[in-house]
């Protein structure tokens, strides 16, 4: 069994902020728990927009607090976000991320982040391979 506070893993090296200032993110779980997928709270801070396309990760995600927008660029769809809203990106679908006030979200990865990954020029995380823990 694994228990974990987010307040005890954001004192830790789990708590990832990004080079950008874009986001901060809180990896509770991880590919070195055997789970099969890793789930995160991320904040991405109020104001921020940016491309993102994770080619080699499938990604869940639930609002838990904020307002923004999510668009497909491959359809130009917009799609907001609110507190209740989910999007999985199913297809490794690149969109832009937008954070109209700071918004909290609830993460899930497949296949599971090491931990210190940080977003690529593309967009993506690194592929499992390609990562070092």
């Amino acid at each position: 069994m694994i228990v974990r506070t987010l307040n005890d893993a954001n004192q830790t090296d789990r708590r990832v902020i990004s080079p950008d200032g874009n986001w901060e993110s809180c990896r509770l779980i991880l590919r070195d728990d055997h789970m099969g997928f890793s789930f995160h709270i991320t904040t991405i801070y109020a104001g921020k927009s940016f491309r993102l396309h994770y080619t080699h990760h499938l990604e869940s995600v639930y609002c838990i607090d904020g307002l923004g927008s999510i668009e497909s660029l491959d359809s130009g769809e917009i799609f907001s976000i609110r507190p209740g809203t989910v999007y999985a990106l199913d297809q490794h679908d690149p969109h832009i991320l937008t954070a109209e006030t700071e918004l909290q979200l609830a993460c899930v990865f497949n296949p599971p982040v090491v931990g210190d990954e940080v977003h690529r020029a593309d967009g993506s995380y690194a592929p499992d391979d390609e990562t070092v823990n």
